[in-house]
């Protein structure tokens, strides 16, 4: 009897975070705020969409008014982590940067990684069921045995009778409003490979975290304590 056997799957952290509607609605209204003060609104092409990170609001988990939601994006950081038996009173966890981004119409957000950090996530503080989705790419292609017949406009077709989860080289995950995804940031992730999508002001809001070990004595992959660093 023949199987299929499965090895070494990227594993997607979905959850949903509940907060007023009230609470929502304040935390939505500074975004597009900060999207009208934008400090570098020449970056912005027409086709993609508004990333608060590039336009002068990348802290803002330092804003109180988003204060409530960022503490309960952090307990489920942490329970992705677990999901890994990861001991998570061994490290710190530091959030670098954060942002809102807006999509209107059929901007995108382009294939991207975040090589600086360890995890980055992605709340749904506004979005519709038609709204684009996140959708994540396989830059390894593990099961392409033969190069670019997963994912070529002209490499697979009429070869490929359909696209299942073993030869996908992207993938659409669905995603309603105050869900959050967490996933490793090294991860190619995007809205491109939606068609057909016409956003309504959907707004999302993401962040770096990198992860510190607490006592670096006989680890070597884990970055130092922070305070043992020497700057110059």
């Amino acid at each position: 009897m023949s199987q299929i056997i499965n090895l070494f799957p990227l594993s997607i952290y979905k959850s949903k975070i509940e907060i007023s509607k009230k609470d929502k609605e304040i935390m939505a209204k500074e975004v597009f705020e900060m999207e009208k003060n934008s400090k570098n609104p020449n970056y912005k092409k027409n086709n993609l969409s508004w990333t608060g990170d590039t336009q002068g609001y990348e802290y803002l988990n330092k804003n109180p008014k988003f204060k409530e939601l960022f503490s309960k994006i952090k307990n489920e950081v942490i329970k992705y982590v677990k999901n890994f038996d990861i001991d998570t009173d061994q490290l710190d966890f530091y959030i670098q940067r954060s942002w809102a981004t807006i999509s209107r119409g059929p901007e995108t957000i382009q294939s991207h990684i975040h090589g600086q950090s360890h995890i980055t996530f992605a709340y749904y503080l506004k979005k519709e069921k038609k709204d684009s989705k996140i959708t994540f790419y396989d830059s390894h292609k593990h099961n392409e045995f033969i190069t670019g017949l997963f994912g070529s406009k002209t490499g697979g077709r009429n070869v490929i009778k359909k696209m299942n989860a073993l030869n996908a080289s992207a993938v659409n995950i669905e995603a309603e409003e105050d869900d959050i995804v967490i996933f490793p940031s090294k991860t190619f992730h995007g809205t491109g490979q939606t068609t057909n999508v016409s956003n309504n002001d959907r707004i999302s809001i993401a962040a770096d975290i990198s992860i510190f070990a607490k006592d670096s004595t006989n680890l070597e992959q884990f970055i130092t304590p922070i305070q043992e660093w020497e700057k110059f």
